[in-house]
C-alpha cells in the first residue's frame, strides 16, 4: 500500500511538472508573426488546461502486470512490464510513462481480460479511493491458478468488491465518468472504429450515456488530427441534461467537444409557440422533406426569351431553347438549389464563349467570368432561378393554403394539410410565432438550398424521442462523418417516438448501421428494475427485460395514502431519503410541481431545479416528470404515478413516461400514491420492500 501511495504521489508530482513545463514555454523567438503566435499560444493554453490535476479524481485506478512485454515476440523471452492505467498519460522527467491513458491499446486488457482470455496478463489490480486518497487495492490473478483470486480462494471468481463499491457509491453533483468501471460489452462499443455508425439500445442503468461520452473521448484519442479538423458534437434532449453530463469529458481531458440540443442546431428563428400533437406529428413526418423539396424547386421557371450579351461592338445571342436545355439539365442533376443557381450563369457564359470561338476569337477564363457577370445573364438567372429564402419559404408554405396544396398534392392528405396550416398567417419571418417543428422545417429548406456543414462525429443521446425530420437534421451534421446513437425504445415519450432503430437510422442517413443492445444494468437496483419492467409488455414488447448486476437489492417501498395526505406523505418520504447519503430526486407530474414546491418551501427544505448541481447542503431536486429522462439520483421519491400517466396525451406515452421515472434511482425508490396504480404495474404480485 505504501509503495502504491508513493507512486500516486510521484505521479501527481510528475503531472505538476508537465504542467509547469507547458506554462514556462517561451514562444517569443519561434513564431514568424502575431497570427502564428496567437494560434500557438492557444494550443499551449489548451495543453495547460488539460494538464490540470483534479484533486478528488483518481489519477490512476488500475495496474496491469503483463507476463511479457507488450509488442515483443514471446519467444524472445522478454520479461513482463507493469502499467498504471488512468485518465490521462503522465510521464516523468526522462519521458518514461508513470500513468498510461485508459484509451491506449496497452490499457485494453484492463476492461477485457478474463480467466478464459487473460490477454497475457499475470495480474490486474484495482485501486479504491476515498476523497482522492488511495486507501485500498484488490488483485485478480488471471494466469496463476494457484494464486488467490479476488475472493481470496483459488478457483472462485467473484465480482470485484472495489468495482461493486464504485458502481454503488452515492453521488452528489453532476454525472461522473465510468472510466474505472467500464465493462467488456461497454468497452467494445467505446473502442468501435470511427468508420461506421453505432446505435446503442440501452435499458435504464446500463450506462449508455456514459458509454457514448467515453466513445467520444476514445475517438479523439485515436483520431485526434482528423476530428480536430472535422469537429465533434454531443446532442442531448435538453439543457438540464447537458448541464448534468458536462463534467464527464473534461474529467477525461477532453475540453473541445461542443454540446447542443436539436433545437440549438436548428435555431434559425426564435421559437415562441408550441404545436398541438397532431400538427407536430405531421410537421415531423419524413414526407415533409419531399413537400419542401417541391416548394423550393417550384421557384424554377423555363426561359421564354433569348439572352443577348453585348461585348464591345458584338452581340452574342443564346436562344430560349438552349437556355431551357441548360436549366433542364441542372434540374435533372438534382443538385442543391443554391449550387445550381451559382452554376447557371457559368453555363450560359460557356455557351457564349463557344460562339466566340466559332467566330474566330480566343477568349479565356477571365472572359467567361466577365460574361457570367453580364447584366443580361444576371437577368436571366434572376428570372428563371431566383434566390430562395428558406424561412420565407416555410412561412408561405404554412400560411398559404393554395401553395401548400400544390406542393403537398399526393403526399399529405387534405386533413393533414389543414392540421399544419396556421389559423392566422404571419406577415413576416420575425413576426411569426414559430414552433420547434417549424424550425426543423426551415433547417431542411436551408439544406435544400445550401449544403449543411458535416462534422467528424456526432453523439446523439435520448434519440428515441426524435421525429423523422429531426433525425434528418442531425444526419445532415454527419453526412461525411460517423455517429453514435444512444437511446431506449421503452423510454420514447413523444407521440412521434421511433418504433425501431432501423427506421430511425434510415432517417438519419445511416441505414444498415450496427445496433448493439445493453441489457445488464449497473446502477438501478434489482428490485426497482424488475418492478419497472412490468410495463415493458405494454410499452415495448420486443425489448429484452433488463437485469442488474448489483449485489444489493436496494431500498424499494410503495406507500399508499389517502388523497388528503398525499403531499404530506411525499414530504415525509423525502425526509427519510435525506437522512441517507447521496442525492435525492423528487419526481412528480407537471401539475403537481407547484403544490410540492410550496410544501417544501413551507417546510424549510431547499429544492434545486433539474440540472442544478447538488451539494452537501442542497441534495434534493424537484423534477417534473417531463424532464426526468437521462437524469439519475441516489434516491428517488415518485409522487402519484397515475398523475404522471394522465399528464401525457395517450396511455402508451404516459406509461413510457412512468417507466422513465421509475428507473431514475441508484440506491432506492419510494412510490407514494393515493390514486390506484396503473394496472400494468399491479397485474403481478407487488414486490414487498
Amino acid at each position: 500500500m505504501e509503495r502504491e501511495q508513493a507512486h500516486l504521489a510521484a505521479s501527481r508530482a510528475a503531472l505538476r511538472a508537465m504542467r509547469e513545463d507547458a506554462e514556462n514555454l517561451n514562444i517569443a523567438d519561434v513564431t514568424a508573426n502575431w497570427v502564428n503566435a496567437k494560434v500557438l499560444q492557444g494550443e499551449i493554453d489548451a495543453r495547460i488546461k488539460a494538464l490540470a490535476d483534479l484533486s478528488h479524481t483518481p489519477l490512476f485506478f488500475g495496474r496491469l502486470d503483463y507476463l511479457h512485454a507488450p509488442g515483443i515476440d514471446r519467444a524472445e523471452g522478454a520479461s513482463g512490464e507493469n502499467f498504471y492505467i488512468g485518465r490521462r498519460h503522465v510521464h516523468d522527467g526522462d519521458g518514461d510513462p508513470m500513468v498510461i491513458d485508459w484509451r491506449a491499446p496497452v490499457s485494453q486488457p484492463f476492461y477485457r481480460a478474463s480467466k478464459k482470455d487473460p490477454m497475457d496478463l499475470r495480474l490486474r489490480r484495482r485501486f479504491g479511493y476515498t476523497g482522492g486518497e488511495l486507501t485500498a487495492y484488490e488483485d485478480e490473478h488471471l494466469t496463476d491458478q494457484a494464486a488467490a483470486t479476488i475472493s481470496g480462494s483459488a478457483g472462485e471468481a467473484r465480482t470485484s468488491r472495489l468495482l461493486q463499491t464504485e458502481i454503488e457509491r452515492p453521488r452528489v453533483g453532476p454525472m461522473r465518468d465510468i472510466v474505472a468501471t467500464i465493462q467488456p460489452e461497454q468497452d467494445e462499443i467505446v473502442r468501435a472504429g470511427i468508420g461506421g455508425t453505432v446505435c446503442v439500445q440501452g435499458a435504464p442503468g446500463t450506462g449508455k450515456t456514459a458509454v457514448g461520452l467515453h466513445r467520444v473521448a476514445y475517438l479523439l484519442y485515436a483520431h485526434r488530427e482528423r476530428l480536430a479538423r472535422a469537429g465533434t458534437l454531443v446532442i442531448g434532449p435538453n439543457r438540464s441534461f447537458l448541464h448534468y453530463i458536462e463534467q464527464v469529458l473534461p474529467a477525461l481531458g477532453e475540453l473541445e467537444v461542443k454540446q447542443a440540443t436539436v433545437d440549438d442546431l436548428v435555431g434559425h428563428v426564435e421559437v415562441r409557440a408550441t404545436d398541438e400533437a397532431a400538427a407536430a406529428m405531421v410537421k415531423g413526418d419524413a414526407r415533409m422533406a419531399e413537400v419542401l423539396r417541391r416548394a423550393v424547386r417550384s421557384h424554377i421557371s423555363m426561359p421564354v426569351e433569348p439572352c443577348v450579351v453585348v461585348r464591345g461592338s458584338r452581340r452574342w445571342r443564346v436562344p430560349a431553347y438552349e437556355l431551357e436545355e441548360i436549366v433542364q439539365e441542372l434540374r435533372d442533376r438534382d443538385i442543391r438549389y443554391g449550387a445550381a443557381r451559382e452554376a447557371l450563369p457559368q453555363r450560359i457564359a460557356h455557351t457564349v464563349l463557344v460562339r466566340m470561338e466559332q467566330a474566330g476569337e480566343a477568349p479565356d477564363d477571365r472572359v467567361q467570368d466577365a460574361v457570367a457577370r453580364n447584366a443580361a445573364v444576371k437577368a436571366v438567372v434572376k428570372a428563371v432561378w431566383p434566390v430562395v429564402d428558406p424561412a420565407k419559404l416555410v412561412l408561405r408554405l404554412l400560411g398559404d393554403a393554395d401553395f401548400l396544396a400544390e406542393q403537398a398534392e399526393g403526399i399529405l392528405t387534405p386533413e393533414e394539410q389543414k392540421t399544419i396550416l396556421w389559423a392566422k398567417p404571419a406577415r413576416s419571418v420575425k413576426g411569426a410565432k414559430w414552433s420547434s417543428a417549424d424550425a426543423v422545417l426551415i433547417d431542411e429548406a436551408m439544406d435544400l438550398v445550401e449544403r449543411t456543414h458535416s462534422l467528424g462525429h456526432v453523439v446523439l443521446d435520448e434519440a428515441q424521442d426524435l421525429s423523422p425530420m429531426q433525425y434528418r437534421a442531425v444526419g445532415r451534421r454527419c453526412t461525411t462523418g460517423s455517429a453514435t446513437v444512444l437511446g431506449d425504445i421503452a423510454q420514447g415519450t413523444t407521440p412521434w417516438a421511433t418504433d425501431t432503430w432501423e427506421e430511425a437510422l434510415a432517417h438519419l442517413g445511416k441505414p444498415g448501421s450496427a445496433v448493439e443492445e445493453l441489457t445488464q444494468g449497473f446502477r438501478v437496483p434489482r428490485e426497482v428494475i424488475a418492478y419497472a419492467s412490468r410495463l415493458l409488455p405494454a410499452i415495448a414488447p420486443d425489448l429484452t427485460e433488463a437485469t442488474s448486476i448489483r449485489e444489493s437489492a436496494g431500498d424499494f417501498e410503495i406507500r399508499t395514502v389517502a388523497s388528503a395526505d398525499l403531499t404530506a406523505a411525499t414530504l415525509a418520504a423525502c425526509d427519510d431519503a435525506l437522512a441517507k447519503e447521496g442525492s435525492i430526486g423528487l419526481i412528480a407530474a407537471e401539475a403537481r410541481i407547484p403544490a410540492l414546491r410550496a410544501a417544501l418551501e413551507a417546510a424549510g427544505v431547499t429544492c434545486l431545479a433539474p440540472g442544478e448541481e447538488t451539494s452537501a447542503e442542497s441534495r434534493l431536486t424537484l423534477v417534473p416528470a417531463t424532464l426526468a429522462k437521462g437524469l439519475e439520483y441516489d434516491y428517488v421519491v415518485l409522487d402519484e404515478p397515475s398523475a404522471v400517466v394522465d399528464g401525457e396525451p395517450d396511455e402508451r406515452t404516459g406509461l413510457r413516461r412512468l417507466y422513465v421515472c421509475l428507473t431514475r434511482p441508484v440506491s432506492g425508490l419510494t412510490v407514494v400514491h393515493a390514486a390506484p396504480l396503473p394496472e400494468e404495474l399491479t397485474g403481478r404480485r407487488v414486490v414487498e420492500p
